[in-house]
């Protein structure tokens, strides 16, 4: 069955995850601020869900149409085969957002999508009360520039979520913005690859799991595994293939320190529940105190910004000893995720590119130092 999909991302990674759809052997059809639309089949709809690093949640798209009115959303939604997914008996809860378009009202745009499937399937079944006690399929519309898309989620919880991670530190950073960073810093088996301020483990969690080809969903279920389009047996197969693609010579190493006895225990467990506590050793330390070891090495860090952990003063007075800590790294690769727009003048140097991403809803920038210093 050819499917048109839709994946969805924090801004910023986008190009990593066309470049994800990319390597799973599907097209891609258009790309925007947090998604990219794509093409494939059941497999690879299910291969998307296990092994998209950066994604958020992937869905069926059902259809877009222009909508300039509520007329036209009833009538565009009531269009769409809704009966080539959803039984007579199963579930269809309505969710989405709008923006810049004629339509803004979520709460009515929510209601009308609803009343239009409704009455769709209750026509196709010939019924005038649908029980929705069965399997449930979550509606996702999303209106852009009065182009209204309607999807069927079938990730379930997000992706971001794969099931390492029950407890988190303070201020958690999300798995997918961890594995982003990882794939930008590039790990290599023969480079150490640290994380100094590395709290419940997530970035060296990431790394670990990106350098031995685990793929991040193994651990966890997705919404379609209920879905009867999609076979039990294509998500063993799936499974099973993906277990074989782990690289059992993985000899990469990771390092995660933090000042935090407590959440260096947190970070440990969830490493062990990830699969990839062999190749990750947790210990105390102070980041401000680092010294380099005679070997390569790449440091990937999210220090504190003074949003949750520390106060403003003192997270200046943090990146001014980063600064003169990391330059005696050199020539190591530096990589710091912060929201700080005085990072780089804090920091004693100007970032040799700088690239802007998101953590949850805090606008972020990741500086990146990858030339040595002359």
């Amino acid at each position: 069955m050819k499917l048109q999909m839709v994946a969805t991302c924090l801004f910023g990674l986008e190009k990593l995850l066309g470049e994800e759809i990319d390597r799973l052997g599907c097209k891609r059809l258009e790309t925007m601020d947090g998604r990219v639309t794509f093409e494939g089949d059941e497999k690879d709809l299910i291969a998307a869900n296990l092994k998209l690093r950066c994604a958020e949640r992937v869905f069926i798209r059902m259809g877009s149409f222009p909508v300039y009115s509520f007329d036209e959303l009833f009538e565009g939604v009531k269009a769409l085969p809704w009966e080539q997914w959803i039984g007579k008996d199963d579930a269809f809860p309505v969710k989405g957002h709008a923006l810049r378009s004629k339509l803004y009202s979520v709460p009515d745009c929510q209601s009308i999508v609803k009343k239009a499937i409704v009455d769709r399937l209750s026509h196709t079944y010939g019924l005038r009360w649908l029980p929705e006690e069965g399997v449930k399929y979550q509606i996702e519309f999303f209106i852009f520039k009065d182009v209204a898309t309607l999807m069927i989620d079938t990730s379930g919880v997000a992706l971001h979520k794969r099931g390492y991670r029950p407890v988190a530190g303070e201020a958690p950073l999300r798995e997918t913005l961890a594995a982003a960073m990882a794939m930008i810093a590039r790990p290599r088996d023969d480079v150490l690859f640290w994380d100094p301020f590395c709290g419940s483990g997530t970035i060296v969690i990431e790394a670990a799991l990106l350098q031995s080809n685990q793929a991040p969903g193994l651990m966890r279920k997705f919404a379609a595994e209920q879905f009867p389009q999609f076979p039990e047996e294509l998500w063993r197969d799936a499974r099973r293939q993906a277990m074989s693609e782990i690289r059992q010579d993985c000899e990469f190493e990771a390092f995660g320190s933090d000042i935090d006895e407590a959440v260096l225990e947190t970070a440990k467990e969830n490493a062990e529940r990830a699969g990839v506590d062999h190749l990750i050793r947790f210990f105390r330390a102070d980041a401000t105190e680092m010294k380099k070891l005679d070997r390569r090495g790449t440091v990937v860090c999210n220090p504190p910004y003074g949003e949750r952990l520390m106060t403003p003063r003192e997270v200046e007075a943090l990146y001014r000893k980063m600064g003169k800590t990391f330059e005696a790294l050199s020539p190591w690769q530096i990589y710091v995720l912060t929201s700080a727009e005085n990072f780089e003048r804090l920091y004693g140097r100007r970032a040799d590119k700088i690239r802007k991403l998101y953590n949850g809803m805090i606008p972020c920038s990741l500086y990146q130092y990858f030339k040595p210093r002359n």
